[in-house]
């Protein structure tokens, strides 16, 4: 191969190879307009050095043919099910995937060749994309999404993929661990401050609404993405007055239709009495006490102590918020202790997902081709061929099967929503949301419950898969003879 000139790859359409548990690229000369409209900073870098450096090396030695990445979870018992979200972020990548003069420059002064950085120039995204639906409820070793590209592009492609569909599905998930131990009371997303970026705290946001979450305080994120928004007050608003009352009516006064007190600056009791000395003068004017917010303490006794407190004052309707560092098993202690909170404020353990703020997911070659790929590493291994996942009715009903075998009994859950540039599906957030609702509710309820499981939930494999993933190994061992 001439080393000096310009690698272009072909125009291409993507179609199935029958038998192979792969899909395969069909090389013709169509007149396929690659046209990329890049509106925002083209996205080219957002990769590792050894994508580009793998990508350089499949160019060089001619290794050019379709391949096919499975994006998976594998298996985690702290999370025994996951909500996937990122799949319009995927398109995003997509479509802003590409290099400028100033990422060929930097490139430049890395040491890559001229005629490596002639071909980033001219690249076009090509290839197809499946995925199941945003909000759907995975198991491990399903894959989210499954990309199949000319080798040097899929490669390239890896590191944000993974990125943008990690990101979604950790905090998804980690907002429908809140929702189902909360039981239907209020969730409210607070995370912003503590999240890690002010996009990721957004995106944050909307990931958490996908997985339940009724509100959030994210003014960007409820003008973007049209999500309720809440908010209280904070406590520098009652230290900067005199007194916890001259505060309160302050806020009162401004805001009578959102008055929710936080009482617990000085003393929590006395900003309960102090809040319902003011829920009488709304009253007087037409409006009421909303409720009070707890952030500090045993939440459980200030819950039952200001129950009795609003009770015996009349606000029967006045709700109790707790908030301050609570996640879902403190959620779920509270619930059980029966303290009578009638929503939560949920923050850092939401936007950052505490206990488990990253996933085991990656993004393997399963067919490279028109052939199955494996790999055998202790601990990772990876089942051959693209793939379809079968579900009838709830998750725990799954079966992984090869894509191209005959359908099998259930609900295929992978659908194409990219090919050669042009996106097949749009995104609908509250579709979502309520898609994520319902598989939620379908769970089997031992898999609802906090305590780890012994053994996390896998899908069952179909009998075509179970042979071709025995086939391909059988013949990596006769290799290595």
């Amino acid at each position: 191969m001439n080393k000096t000139r310009p690698i272009r790859l072909p125009s291409t359409r993507v179609t199935r190879v029958a038998g192979s548990g792969c899909s395969d690229i069909v090389r013709e000369g169509t007149s396929v307009d690659h046209s990329l409209e890049v509106a925002d900073q083209a996205l080219g870098l957002h990769t590792d050095l050894y994508e580009l450096r793998m990508a350089q090396t499949c160019l060089r030695h001619g290794m050019t043919a379709p391949a096919t990445f499975s994006l998976h979870i594998r298996a985690d018992e702290r999370r025994p099910w996951f909500v996937a979200g990122g799949m319009p972020h995927v398109l995003d990548v997509l479509r802003r995937f590409s290099y400028g003069d100033a990422e060929l420059d930097y490139l430049r002064g890395q040491g890559f060749p001229g005629w490596f950085l002639d071909w980033l120039h001219e690249l076009h995204p090509v290839g197809e994309v499946w995925s199941v639906a945003e909000g759907t409820v995975v198991l491990a070793e399903e894959p989210l999404i499954e990309v199949t590209a000319p080798l040097p592009l899929g490669m390239l492609w890896e590191t944000a993929l993974l990125n943008v569909v990690q990101r979604s599905t950790v905090l998804a998930t980690k907002a429908a661990r809140c929702v189902i131990v909360a039981d239907g009371r209020t969730l409210v997303d607070f995370g912003f401050r503590r999240a890690q970026g002010l996009e990721t705290g957004i995106e944050a946001a909307r990931a958490a609404y996908i997985g339940g979450i009724d509100a959030t305080s994210n003014v960007e994120a409820g003008r973007r993405f049209g999500i309720p928004i809440s908010g209280t007050m904070a406590h520098s608003l009652i230290q900067a007055y005199e007194d916890e009352p001259a505060a309160f009516a302050a806020f009162a006064d401004d805001h009578p239709d959102q008055a929710i007190m936080l009482v617990d600056t000085y003393d929590t009791i006395g900003g309960v009495q102090a809040a319902i000395e003011i829920g009488q003068g709304l009253r007087a004017r037409g409006s009421d006490l909303i409720g009070v917010r707890l952030d500090s303490g045993d939440l459980a006794e200030y819950a039952t102590r200001s129950r009795a407190l609003l009770d015996d004052a009349g606000f029967t309707a006045t709700r109790i918020i707790a908030s301050g560092g609570v996640d879902e098993f403190e959620i779920a202690e509270l619930i059980a202790a029966g303290a009578p909170i009638d929503g939560f404020g949920v923050g850092t353990a939401l936007t950052v997902s505490t206990d488990r703020p990253a996933l085991d997911i990656a993004y393997k070659l399963v067919c490279y081709d028109g052939a199955p790929r494996a790999k055998y590493s202790e601990g990772k291994v990876l089942l051959p061929g693209a793939k379809q996942v079968y579900r009838d009715g709830a998750p725990d009903s799954d079966v992984l099967a090869t894509r191209d075998e005959p359908p099998l009994h259930g609900e295929p859950l992978l659908a194409p929503i990219w090919r050669d540039g042009d996106a097949l599906h749009d995104f609908d957030l509250r579709e979502a949301r309520d898609r994520a609702a319902d598989q939620l509710d379908a769970l089997p309820d031992h898999w609802r419950r906090l305590d780890r499981p012994l053994e996390p939930p896998r899908p069952r494999r179909s009998d075509v898969l179970e042979a071709l993933a025995r086939g391909v190994r059988d013949r990596e061992t006769a290799h290595r003879r």
